[in-house]
C-alpha cells in the first residue's frame, strides 16, 4: 500500500465516489489544484488515487485536510479518477467543490468516517 493511504476503502464506496464526482457542479483536479482548494478551505470532498507514481506528488493531502478538517478518501486507479472528473488523461487527485446532490455527499462523507474509525 502506498505511504499516502491511510485506510482501505471498500469497493462500494470507491463506486459511491466515482459516481459522485461524476455529478459534481465543480471540481478541481491534480495535486496542485487540490492542495489549493483544501488550503483555501474550499473543497468539500477529496479524493486521492492509490496508484500515484512518485507517492511524494500526493503524500502531504491527507495531513492537510485532515488539519483543515476536510473529509478525503481513495479510488484505485488515476485512471478511472480522470475518467470520473470528465478528462481524457490520469488523475492523481480530484477535489470536490461544489456537489451536486448534498445528500449524498453527506452519506458518503459518513461512510468515509467509519472506515477511519
Amino acid at each position: 500500500m502506498a505511504i499516502y493511504v491511510k485506510f482501505d476503502v471498500p469497493q462500494e464506496i470507491e463506486e459511491k465516489t466515482l459516481e459522485l464526482i461524476t455529478k459534481a457542479k465543480k471540481i478541481r483536479k491534480g495535486a496542485n489544484e487540490v492542495t489549493k482548494a483544501v488550503e483555501r478551505g474550499k473543497a468539500k470532498l477529496v479524493i486521492l488515487a492509490k496508484d500515484v507514481q512518485p507517492e511524494e506528488i500526493v503524500a502531504h493531502i491527507p495531513y492537510l485536510c485532515e488539519e483543515k478538517n476536510i473529509p478525503y478518501t481513495y479510488v484505485s486507479t488515476k485512471e478511472e479518477l480522470g475518467k470520473a472528473a470528465g478528462i481524457e488523461v490520469a488523475a492523481s487527485s480530484v477535489a470536490i467543490i461544489e456537489e451536486g446532490d448534498s445528500e449524498e455527499l453527506k452519506e458518503l462523507i459518513e461512510k468515509i468516517k467509519a472506515l477511519k474509525k
